[in-house]
């Protein structure tokens, strides 16, 4: 088998509490297709020192193998921190995807953030909603600093309570 695909690798244990006093989570044990749920977190995203969002609570999708992607409404985001940019991705479940630049605090972080303007039927609730790439900007849960999913390309979550191996680094592409 070649360097960029492997076989499922063993999942690590989602037992115990985490060092963010949450309980272990396994992205093994998400669910394909993938679910949509309350986060029930405090979210907030930073460029350059400044706060473009901070709410209560959001909503993260949870996809096989793949760390949580959080998904906050775009009303909440600081206005005039989201500039539209050039080209698209397409998810086999969400649909057609759209990027925004994300600028703040005197930087600019191109293709920082991304939504749904029409998504599929079955995520019709991400509709009006953005998410943020956390190797891009700065994510926080709670107080936790969020880790960026391994390699570029998806926008996971990574925190404490999160257990792998998670897709995206080299090697995940036959997971």
């Amino acid at each position: 088998m070649s360097a960029l695909f492997s076989r499922r690798p063993e999942p690590e244990p989602a037992t115990g509490t985490a060092a963010n006093g949450r309980p272990r989570e396994s992205v093994w044990d998400y669910p394909r297709p993938p679910r949509v749920e309350a986060v029930g977190r405090r979210v907030r995203v930073a460029l350059g020192g400044e706060t473009i969002l901070d709410v209560p609570d959001a909503i993260r999708v949870l996809e096989t193998a793949g760390a949580p992607t959080i998904y906050i409404p775009l009303a909440a985001v600081r206005e005039g921190t989201l500039r539209p940019a050039a080209g698209g991705s397409f998810c086999e479940w969400k649909g057609a995807a759209t990027y925004w630049d994300v600028v703040a605090g005197g930087e600019t972080a191109p293709r920082a953030a991304w939504s749904y303007p029409k998504p599929s039927e079955a995520f019709a609730e991400l509709r009006g909603l953005v998410s943020f790439y956390p190797a891009l900007v700065e994510c926080r849960l709670d107080d936790e600093l969020v880790e960026p999913q391994p390699g570029g390309f998806y926008g996971g979550w990574v925190t404490a309570e999160i257990t792998g191996p998670i897709k995206g680094g080299a090697g995940s592409g036959g997971w």
